[in-house]
C-alpha cells in the first residue's frame, strides 16, 4: 500500500504538491517511486525555467524504466533540489521528504484541477 499524505494535491501523472509559503513544492509520490524502482538520475530544469501545467519538466530514470515529470502548475523555477543530482535514491527513500522542484505560481487555481488525497487513491486503485 502506498503512502498518500492528507492535505497535498496530486496530479493523474504521480506527482504532489505542496503549498509552502506561497510557492508550490512539487515531487513524486511514493506509488510513482515504487512503479519505477530503483531510481538512478532525475532529470530535473535550472532555477527561474518556466514550467506549464501539463506540460513535462524533467524525467526520473531507474534500472527499470524512463518517466517524464508533468508539472502540475505553471509558473517559475525557483529552486531545485541539488541533492538529488548526486544521490537520486532519495527519492524511493521516502518521495514525500524529498522534493524535486519549486515554483513560484502564476495561477494559483490550476491547484483545483489536482486531486485530493481521497481522490488520488481512488484514481491508483488503493
Amino acid at each position: 500500500m502506498s503512502k498518500i499524505i492528507e492535505g497535498l494535491k496530486y496530479s493523474e501523472s504521480h506527482e504532489w504538491v505542496k503549498v509552502e509559503d506561497g510557492l508550490a513544492v512539487i515531487g513524486v509520490t511514493d506509488f510513482a517511486q515504487k512503479e519505477m524502482g530503483d531510481i538512478t538520475y532525475v532529470d530535473m530544469p535550472d532555477v527561474d525555467d518556466e514550467v506549464s501545467a501539463g506540460e513535462e519538466f524533467g524525467a526520473l530514470e531507474s534500472v527499470k524504466a524512463a518517466s517524464d515529470l508533468i508539472s502540475p502548475v505553471s509558473g517559475k523555477v525557483v529552486e531545485v533540489n541539488e541533492a538529488l543530482d548526486d544521490t537520486p535514491e532519495l527519492v524511493n527513500e521516502d518521495a514525500f521528504e524529498n522534493w524535486i522542484i519549486k515554483v513560484e505560481m502564476s495561477d494559483a487555481s490550476e491547484l483545483d484541477a489536482l486531486m485530493d488525497a481521497a481522490a488520488y487513491k481512488e484514481h491508483i486503485g488503493e
